[in-house]
């Protein structure tokens, strides 16, 4: 993606926000051409930590093993809010050419967490500058964002009783949403998933003689297909759910029939009862296809995030601080819900919180893909929302 650097939507943005919109820049940039995946972010939380304590943040390291929380207070007592980013990228390898592409091959910020880290960033510049609200904010930097459990990490390692927050904010960017407005909808948003491995052991054999064998690769092509009838048949249709096979891993010759096969893929559901039936049911089918085939099967199934559940009043003021930035007009309150998932719905389980999504350009490549890039023209937009968020909680 090209990255747009207009001022679109700015005038409500700051403007000691504003004037260090290259500064911005360059800290992204820098966050996206080194890239660490979940619980390796070493360089990236150390260079988070050394700029919160710049701006005369109070800071604290390795909550979570690698995350970060900084500090700022300004007046006595007050309530205490926390504002959440995560800082991890992924096992992509990048295929973009711009120069400030990922140096560690296979990894890559496919994702934008490298923006949503810088926006905080600059969101605790400002709020530390300007000195604006009463009260205490938490600025919560998340390792492992990407299914490996670090914001459970955080809260097993005492996040809210040592940062105690009456609410907890956190955004993502959204390619196809234009630079410039938002989304958010009260209840669940994104929703709860689970990754699953089905191993069938059967018995192999050479090629030239399938007779001789239980096929496994047989029962888990029927099993892909029997799996898709959980959704389309199973579960309500009032209910959205996905079942999706992503792996499919045998066999080591072209003339030999394997002793066994693993599927793997994720499920995603709203509830945690439709995660459930999910489960049971592909256990049944496993079970049963495999028996047909002569063959056994086991199945793990393993859940990864709980549904995000926006919380009615922190969804209202988020919203209204984003109106407040950039117009109603350009906040849709009622977005579609989402079946991708995020590990902040583990902290707003603990505390009320909102999660808003943030326009990354009509033109940007979806997430989790190689040519991804995150919009610095939204740098300045997402700070000064997370700054808003401030002013409206502790103004």
């Amino acid at each position: 993606m090209s990255n747009d650097t207009a001022t679109t939507g700015m005038a409500g943005v700051p403007e000691e926000i504003r004037v260090f919109h290259d500064q911005l820049t360059a800290w992204r940039r820098d966050f996206h051409a080194h890239p660490e995946i979940g619980f390796e972010e070493k360089r990236t939380s150390a260079l988070v930590a050394d700029r919160l304590a710049s701006f005369g943040c109070e800071v604290h390291r390795q909550i979570g093993g690698t995350g970060v929380v900084g500090v700022l207070r300004n007046g006595g007592g007050g309530e205490s809010i926390g504002l959440r980013a995560d800082m991890d990228a992924l096992p992509i390898a990048e295929e973009n050419a711009f120069d400030h592409r990922s140096v560690n091959p296979g990894t890559m910020h496919a994702c934008g967490h490298d923006g949503h880290t810088t926006m905080l960033l600059g969101a605790a510049r400002y709020l530390a500058e300007k000195r604006n609200f009463h009260g205490t904010v938490h600025f919560i930097f998340q390792p492992a964002e990407e299914g490996l459990g670090g914001a459970r990490a955080m809260i097993d390692d005492g996040l809210f009783d040592r940062f105690p927050c009456r609410s907890v904010y956190a955004m993502h960017n959204w390619p196809s949403l234009p630079v410039g407005r938002f989304g958010i909808r009260p209840g669940a948003m994104l929703a709860g998933g689970g990754f699953f491995d089905i191993d069938i052991r059967g018995r192999g054999s050479h090629g030239a003689f399938p007779h001789l064998s239980a096929d496994p690769v047989i029962a888990a092509s029927e099993l892909v297909l029997a799996l898709q009838t959980i959704v389309s048949r199973r579960i309500n249709p009032t209910q959205p759910a996905v079942v999706s096979v992503t792996r499919m891993q045998a066999g080591d010759a072209y003339n030999v029939i394997p002793e066994s096969i693993r599927l793997g893929g994720t499920a995603r559901g709203f509830s945690d009862a439709v995660l459930e039936q999910i489960e049971t049911e592909m256990r049944r089918l496993a079970a049963s296809v495999a028996t047909g085939h002569q063959a056994e099967a086991t199945v793990s199934f393993r859940r990864i995030f709980a549904p995000t559940i926006n919380a009615e009043r922190e969804t209202t003021v988020f919203a209204d601080a984003a109106a407040a930035l950039v117009g109603e007009n350009k906040v849709d309150r009622a977005c579609d819900i989402i079946l991708g998932s995020e590990d902040f719905s583990f902290m707003t389980e603990v505390c009320p919180g909102a999660f808003i999504l943030l326009g990354n350009g009509e033109a940007s490549a979806p997430l989790h893909t190689p040519t991804f890039d995150f919009n610095d023209a939204a740098l300045p937009l997402g700070a000064a929302l997370f700054a808003g968020i401030v002013g409206k909680e502790l103004g």
